[in-house]
């Protein structure tokens, strides 16, 4: 066996002091993702003090642990109050919480977290096999794919949506994007739709909007029809002893490794590809593959819709390490945490990029070794966070809507230490609470908000070294690819559009 991989075993799994801190990690991770507005970024920033004074791989190991137990956490109040705890539960908050109101928050969160645990060490294992293959594509892309890859995302949600509501999500859609040019432009610093105001010139956050449009806009919907000693869930959604859990779990495993090899295999390949690709993360990844899901199955059955919950999270889960590829081996960051990461491993005197194979084969070894382990721990710390989450929404209304409201608040404001993303999250309560009350689906607003910026940019860029020439989007192989891809699934909305106009009039 290679001499390298038995010291990074030793170290991994022969050291006390690195399972201690991989668990307080996840533990960490998961307190951190359960609540709305502090994202995995956070949570890996705030670590950073700590991690000076740790050795690599139990850095890594820590960092790695608490960002996958964090993207799993966030589904909790995704499910629950409909709150995504991180942007890459957006996606599916809508389909989740209408599943909890129906009485299987459990098994909703049981599949999440068992598919984020196989889609974490299956995205491990490509990791790495595959990773300077991988590596190798991802570096064909240029900003002229991006452009073409985050219009297939903004696609993807108008083509998911329910029969009859494509328009509504259309026009969600357009309100996002925007919502998206509010501030500087990020290519010529123009101020755009500031009127005169400070505090625009950096744009609306998404993470206030996203709280303010899932979160608070429920707080009003409850409080529209609450009634004194009433809880968010059923009592009976919400009764299950941890046995239950882990039967629901098992169950879930066995379906996804028996019945629905092809769909985690298929989502696990697009979650490490699309995790590779700078700037785009587990967020897109959530997005396209439970697009991808739904338009596969066909059917808004609640069996549907959990295996196409379980496929979005199996993606976003895979995305975290191919994320770690273009980190480890071009030394670029896949996404801003690994961004942060790189930082941690200059500050140890270790520099990321190909020569890294070759002269710390064991390091790279332990971070392999600590992905296979940390999506394991993440399994019972999981259960206990998923037991613990379906206690609080048998909280009476009365005392919960409040600590719901305090949440919102301080997520809000944790992230800038600013009362105008206060604001921010309270106006789009307001808007998120009409556009539900009209049935107008609220995930299009927030991809709206997060592509719009970086669609705009990816595009004056392109056009810019084209002279102006519209042809120079085309202008690569895998380009035109992505702008048939485009075309198809535009081309597939209108369809199924004059096909429910013809279906209405007869």
């Amino acid at each position: 066996m290679d001499p390298a991989l038995l010291q990074a075993a030793g170290e991994v799994f022969g050291r006390v002091d690195v399972w201690l801190i991989i668990v307080a990690a996840a533990c960490y991770g998961i307190f951190v993702g359960a609540i709305p507005g502090l994202t995995a970024t956070m949570a890996v920033a705030l670590f950073v003090p700590v991690a000076y004074w740790l050795d690599p791989v139990a850095a890594i190991g820590a960092i790695v642990t608490m960002v996958a137990c964090a993207i799993f956490a966030g589904d909790i109040p995704t499910v629950l109050l409909r709150i995504p705890g991180t942007p890459a539960s957006a996606a599916y908050a809508d389909e989740a919480y209408r599943l909890s109101e129906k009485g299987l928050a459990q098994h909703v969160l049981s599949v999440s977290l068992t598919c984020s645990v196989i889609g974490g060490i299956i995205g491990a294992v490509l990791l790495m096999v595959l990773g300077s293959q991988f590596a190798a594509i991802a570096s064909w892309f240029s900003v002229t794919e991006y452009f073409w890859l985050y219009l297939i995302g903004l696609h993807c949600c108008v083509l998911v949506a329910p029969a009859g509501a494509r328009w509504k999500a259309l026009l969600s859609l357009i309100l996002g994007i925007l919502l998206s040019t509010v501030g500087l432009s990020a290519v010529h610093l123009e101020p755009r739709f500031t009127f005169h105001s400070v505090a625009l010139y950096h744009g609306i956050s998404f993470i206030p909007a996203m709280i303010g449009l899932f979160g608070l806009s429920e707080v009003f919907a409850n409080l529209s029809q609450t009634k004194r000693g009433d809880s968010i869930a059923s009592p009976a959604a919400t009764s299950v002893s941890f046995g239950t859990i882990i039967q629901s779990a098992r169950s879930a495993l066995v379906t996804r490794l028996v019945k629905r090899r092809s769909g985690t295999v298929r989502s696990s390949l697009i979650g490490v590809l699309i995790g590779m690709l700078p700037g785009a993360g587990a967020d897109i990844a959530s997005w396209v593959t439970f697009a991808a899901a739904k338009r596969g199955r066909g059917s808004n059955a609640d069996g549907e819709l959990v295996d196409a919950i379980g496929d979005a999270t199996t993606a976003n889960s895979a995305a975290l390490a191919g994320g770690w590829i273009p980190t480890l081996v071009f030394g670029i960051p896949g996404d801003s945490i690994t961004a942060i990461v790189i930082g941690v491993l200059l500050m140890k005197n270790v520099t990321p990029g190909p020569a890294i194979f070759e002269s710390q084969p064991s390091l790279v070894y332990g971070i392999y070794l600590v992905f296979l382990i940390a999506n394991l721990v993440m399994l019972p710390v999981g259960f206990l966070a998923i037991r613990l989450g379906l206690r609080l929404v048998r909280i009476p209304k009365q005392i919960l809507l409040p600590i719901i409201v305090l949440f919102c608040v301080t997520g809000s404001y944790s992230l800038n230490a600013s009362l105008f993303d206060v604001a921010i999250m309270l106006a789009m309560g307001l808007i998120g609470f009409v556009m539900n009350r009209r049935g107008f689906p609220l995930g299009p607003v927030v991809l709206g908000l997060v592509l719009g910026g970086p669609l705009e940019e990816r595009l004056i860029q392109t056009l810019t070294a084209s002279g102006g020439n519209p042809l120079g989007l085309l202008n690569r192989p895998i380009a035109v690819v992505l702008a048939i891809a485009t075309l198809l699934i535009v081309a597939s909305i209108v369809r199924q559009s004059i096909r429910e106009v013809r279906g209405q009039r007869i």
